[in-house]
């Protein structure tokens, strides 16, 4: 089982997405699941916030429906993506041989987790990996990544990842790399062919 997070900012660079989304939608099948970032539906959410002032758990319940706007867009751009809302719902499109994109409010809905901008969309995914007992979880990002091992508290500090993200994959059982924009030719040689094609930057 693989968990891969498409950041959202890959909306920026529509080749890559397109690139990106579709080599997911064959090499994935039965095997990964799709956490998709909020993109520019959550920038329109900070922005919101930020003219309105509305409090944290009002953006924070914002910034979920902007990950499933961006999920939907996904869906409707990539035949084989199907969207998902709870577990079941992810494993019957599993089961189906299709990849599911994750739509996460209704799976959320009763978890008590930290309404900021300190949990976005890498730490749930990073709760999503632990909730399937996936093997492994991948972040799809479009700024510079580190070219050696880091760990996560480093990338957190330097903004590659959330700041709730080290503590949510302390201790899993999954190991957790890092991809860049360009690098969708090889998460297809990993899934397919199972070589080891992705450097690990975080554990």
């Amino acid at each position: 089982m693989w968990v891969i997070k498409l950041g959202g900012s890959l909306a920026d660079y529509p080749d890559d997405l397109r690139r990106w989304i579709k080599v997911l939608a064959e090499a994935g099948k039965g095997q990964m699941v799709i956490v998709p970032g909020g993109s520019f539906f959550a920038d329109r959410v900070r922005e919101a916030q930020k003219k309105w002032g509305f409090d944290d758990a009002a953006a924070h319940a914002m910034g979920l429906r902007a990950m499933e706007q961006f999920g939907l867009m996904l869906c409707g751009l990539q035949k084989g993506l199907v969207p998902a809302r709870t577990e079941t719902e992810i494993r019957k499109v599993l089961h189906e041989n299709q990849v599911p994109v994750w739509l996460p409010v209704q799976s959320l809905a009763s978890e008590d987790l930290s309404p900021s901008w300190d949990v976005t969309s890498d730490s749930l995914a990073a709760w999503l990996a632990k909730r399937l007992k996936a093997e492994h979880l991948v972040l799809v990002k479009s700024c510079v990544l580190p070219s050696e091992k880091v760990e996560a508290a480093e990338l957190a500090k330097n903004g590659i990842v959330d700041v709730a993200f080290p503590s949510l994959i302390q201790g899993a059982a999954f190991d957790t790399c890092l991809l860049g924009r360009k690098d969708y030719s090889g998460v297809r040689s990993l899934l397919i062919e199972k070589k080891a094609g992705v450097v690990k930057v975080c554990c």
